[in-house]
């Protein structure tokens, strides 16, 4: 299978820049992987396609201030986005800058903080910040919301709200788990109400989801790692929705990777806890062992992430159903609308 396989063409006037006033004002799309059925929803009405005893599953991450701007002894200016934090002072990173700072040198970001380069590895840079204050209150003094490359805006003091799910309270991610930016309190209450469980798990979202598949083949493409954890509470949450005829139900990309690579860590390929990095990669062909649907956002043409929702519902499907958001004018990408992929959704609508 090649990229090309995987691309499709997007206008740039439907990549969402802003969110929308309320998170559940987004449209949804409902695919039924089986039969390729399109539906025009709307993503307040969610809770129409579940059933009691379904089961959500979150990813709790919490997205950092990541985005980090300052200047280098000679004057030339840094950015710096942190791809995750390594405990104590240190963080790996990548850098932007005019000519590529060297181990050993500093940067002096806004607010008068020098920082170090310690050293180069591959594409990442490993820094090292003042003990005092902790990295985590740098951040929250100096840091900027790590926006997507495709949104060509400064971040707003709204971005650290909106570019968060209403559930995040574990700190790791540099990107938001975007299917889960249009659920409030209000919607989880309602479908908790309706006997939906959920249940969390943590994948701390890296910059490297936004890399291009640099291998034409796409077997031939290194994934990048990313840390989870899949606690015992939502092993046993599954196992509860597999008992009662329920049905397991992926809240964004993340979770497919974390519920699915922790099975593939396990013998027999059960769902058992997990914690540790993965760099699983989901294309056509893939067994799903765990999740029955999704719900997620529209992906970048040629990624990995389109390539993780063709092994789920068919390349031709989603290629299908994407030109269908295109000729409808959907919104795409983080701000933009969802989808949701379940079998004989539309046939059976509560």
């Amino acid at each position: 299978m090649k990229v090309s396989d995987f691309d499709y063409h997007l206008p740039e006037e439907l990549i969402a820049s802003e969110p929308l006033p309320n998170r559940t004002d987004s449209r949804l799309l409902v695919l039924d992987p089986a039969t390729g059925a399109l539906g025009d929803e709307r993503f307040a009405d969610i809770g129409d396609f579940f059933r009691p005893g379904d089961l959500l599953v979150l990813n709790n991450t919490r997205v950092l201030p990541a985005r980090l701007f300052g200047h280098k002894s000679t004057g030339g200016a840094v950015e710096i986005l942190l791809e995750r934090l390594s405990g104590g002072a240190e963080a790996i990173a990548q850098l932007r800058a005019s000519k590529t700072p060297k181990a050993g040198s500093e940067i002096l970001l806004e607010g008068g903080v020098r920082v170090s380069v310690v050293d180069r590895e591959g594409d990442f840079f490993r820094l090292r910040f003042p003990a005092s204050p902790p990295l985590p209150q740098i951040l929250e003094r100096h840091g900027h919301m790590p926006l997507p490359p495709y949104i060509k805006r400064e971040d707003t003091p709204e971005d650290r709200e909106r570019y968060q799910t209403v559930y995040a309270d574990a700190p790791g991610a540099v990107a938001a788990p975007t299917a889960g930016l249009h659920f409030d309190d209000a919607l989880l209450a309602a479908l908790r109400d309706a006997g939906v469980e959920t249940t969390m798990l943590t994948l701390h979202v890296g910059a490297g989801t936004f890399q291009p598949v640099r291998s034409e083949n796409i077997e031939d493409h290194q994934m990048h790692t990313e840390w989870l954890s899949v606690p015992e509470s939502a092993c046993e949450a599954v196992a509860r929705a597999r008992a009662r005829g329920g049905r397991v139900i992926a809240i964004g990309t993340t979770v497919v990777r974390s519920l699915e690579a922790a099975a593939a860590a396990s013998p027999g390929a059960e769902l058992r806890p997990y914690e540790g990095e993965t760099d699983i990669f989901i294309y056509p062909g893939f067994e799903f062992k765990v999740i029955d649907a999704l719900v997620t956002n529209f992906h970048l043409p040629g990624s990995t992430l389109v390539m993780l929702v063709s092994a789920l519902a068919g390349r031709e499907h989603i290629l299908n159903a994407y030109q269908h958001a295109v000729d409808a004018r959907y919104r795409f990408f983080s701000y933009g609308d969802a989808m949701l992929i379940m079998p004989g959704a539309l046939e059976t609508r509560a």
